[in-house]
């Protein structure tokens, strides 16, 4: 029987799909590959494994996390991950992570742009922010391309942010508040 993942939602090539310990493999593989994703990501230069992968996948189901795992529409291959961290007031960081053989196909700039209108549309946010390692010259091109501009840099990071054009218009909370009607 094959990996049945729930798309949560999708972009022309991409199927935003919940985290799932189905995929392990995969994410193992990225986050493993020092060369092209791991030094821009946090650096651990220690394989992750199997056992700390099914935590995190676990962990970020049992917190309801806006993390996706990005699978390519033609062919079901796995891209990468994309994750909105510390969501509050409005507010939320973008992370994301393409798997090497994925990479520099233009799934970056439509995920990011995805994970925008979704932060913005689906969760209500005002402001997405980021930040990367200044070497990252590619993922700052993506960036700047999908509407963000650069606010601070330091040695270590450029943080980047966009915003909802008008904070006022779009979607609002919803009318009945939790805890009442049905």
């Amino acid at each position: 029987e094959g990996i049945t993942v729930k798309q949560i939602f999708e972009s022309g090539r991409i199927s935003f799909v919940e985290v799932s310990v189905s995929l392990i493999d995969d994410y193992l593989t990225m986050v493993n590959d020092i060369e092209h994703v791991d030094r821009f990501i946090g650096g651990a230069h220690l394989p992750y494994t199997r056992e700390q992968e099914a935590a995190w996948v676990r962990g970020k189901l049992d917190e309801k996390a806006p993390v996706f795992s990005m699978i390519e529409k033609a062919t079901g291959d796995f891209i990468g991950n994309i994750e909105l961290m510390d969501v509050r007031d409005g507010c939320g960081e973008l992370g994301i992570a393409i798997t090497a053989d994925k990479q520099d196909r233009g799934f970056g700039t439509e995920a990011v742009r995805a994970l925008i209108q979704y932060g913005m549309d689906m969760m209500g946010l005002n402001r997405i922010f980021l930040r990367t390692n200044p070497m990252n010259a590619r993922a700052i091109h993506v960036y700047l391309k999908c509407g963000f501009t650069e606010y601070r840099r330091t040695d270590d990071h450029v943080f980047m942010e966009t915003a909802r054009p008008d904070p006022g218009v779009g979607p609002s909370a919803p009318a009945v508040k939790a805890g009442e009607g049905m």
